[in-house]
């Protein structure tokens, strides 16, 4: 990746308060709140629904078996709440 791509994308994580261990390879902004990763969208669905009051939800790095990341491997992974002071909770499990 191109170091100044790579900088845009960390200034965009950052402004928008993705703590640093939970980023992933993309950020999305849903209905107020940054979608991290490769959550699924049935939990996006379920934020939007419920609107909790949290900043986002991530999944870090780039577990396989998570959307976008199908294989013949399907690592276990959590999608995690984060809030504006960066403290997290598992929102779901796969």
């Amino acid at each position: 990746m191109h170091r100044r791509t790579a900088r845009r994308q960390l200034q965009i994580k950052t402004r928008n308060g993705v703590p640093t261990r939970l980023t992933s390879c993309q950020t999305a902004l849903v209905g107020g709140y940054v979608v991290e990763g490769h959550v699924p969208a049935r939990d996006i669905q379920r934020l939007l629904e419920e609107r909790p009051a949290i900043k986002g939800l991530a999944v870090p790095r780039m577990p396989m078996g998570s959307p976008g990341m199908e294989g013949s491997r399907k690592d276990r992974y959590q999608i995690l709440a984060f809030d504006w002071d960066g403290n997290t909770a598992v929102y779901a499990s796969y």
